[in-house]
């Protein structure tokens, strides 16, 4: 039975979802730990895209079953209006099956996807989509120069050889600064990550002027809603380790894979630097970096703290 209509039949209009939706998948377990900071890093992950969007999007987190605290934070941000759309998921459904919701949920034409451990400088999205435009077929847009397996831009690597309007260089073409800036991000060591820089080429899209590092980053990248969906569904079995079927799937899709030559994003990782520290909400420099902060940054603590939490974490925190 039904008394009276519904009064949502008189509204003659509904919001309409931006072309640009940018997405975030998060995982906090627990706040401690090799967790410890990754609250304070997504808040700077999510400050630099409310701050540095200059362009009209929708922003939608994909939360993989993370603790209450983080929760909280996010519900807390929808109710400000900062997230249009929020995902909690009761469990961890692995970074590829949250990828298959956000590939097939997301309302805009273009997804701006990120680990929620990036940061994005001012400016970051338009030259994204600037690279996504300039070419036929580009499936995944990177905001970095980096170094990429070629094995996973084969097709790019085609396109590039058989197009005479553009130049595909091959050698020392990225420097080791922007190597090693990454790298470290990613925990290398330093000789190691010297040796492999060494032992690697790297490849180059040349058009005019402009310069494009053959790949892409499957922790940040730019692409058309449609070509994700087109690779769905992305198997996913565990929580990691399956990302580079995204790579393989766009690659064998015949779409390219590009990086731009500027620094538009940066990983971050689960520590911050120093440059970072002083964007977390309430905090300082000073605060983040005194006698006891050293301590515990230590390379001796850390190491044996990383070992007893990954002792002990699969235990407490496997779903």
């Amino acid at each position: 039975m039904r008394i009276g209509q519904n009064p949502a039949k008189s509204i003659q209009n509904v919001a309409q979802p931006n072309r640009v939706t940018v997405a975030l998948v998060t995982y906090i377990p627990t706040l401690g730990g090799y967790y410890a900071e990754s609250l304070d890093v997504l808040k700077v992950c999510l400050g630099s895209i409310w701050e540095n969007t200059n362009i009209p999007y929708d922003l939608m987190v994909f939360d993989n079953g993370s603790c209450e605290q983080v929760r909280d934070y996010l519900a807390e941000a929808q109710e400000q209006g900062r997230i249009q759309y929020l995902v909690l998921s009761q469990r961890n459904l692995g970074k590829a099956g949250a990828w298959n919701f956000i590939f097939g949920a997301a309302p805009g034409e273009v997804i701006a996807y990120a680990d929620s451990d990036v940061y994005h400088y001012p400016g970051w999205l338009e030259p994204q989509i600037d690279v996504l435009n300039a070419f036929p077929d580009v499936g995944m847009v990177t905001g970095m120069p980096m170094w990429t397996p070629e094995e996973f831009s084969t097709r790019t690597v085609q396109w590039a050889e058989g197009n005479p309007d553009v130049r595909l260089e091959r050698g020392r073409l990225l420097p080791w600064e922007d190597y090693w800036r990454h790298a470290r991000s990613l925990g290398a060591e330093q000789a190691k990550a010297k040796a492999h820089f060494e032992a690697n080429d790297t490849l180059c899209v040349f058009d005019g002027e402009r310069q494009y590092y053959v790949g892409a980053a499957h922790f940040q990248f730019v692409a058309r809603k449609e070509v994700l969906q087109s690779v769905l569904p992305i198997p996913s079995e565990r929580p990691m380790g399956q990302v580079r079927l995204l790579d393989i799937a766009i690659n064998e899709g015949g779409f390219l894979r590009l990086c731009t030559s500027q620094w538009w994003v940066q990983h971050m990782g689960n520590v911050l630097e120093p440059e970072f520290q002083g964007l977390i909400p309430g905090t300082s420099v000073k605060a983040q970096t005194g006698r006891a902060g050293r301590f515990w940054r230590s390379k001796p603590v850390t190491k044996f703290l990383r070992w007893l939490y990954h002792a002990s974490f699969e235990k407490l925190y496997r779903t």
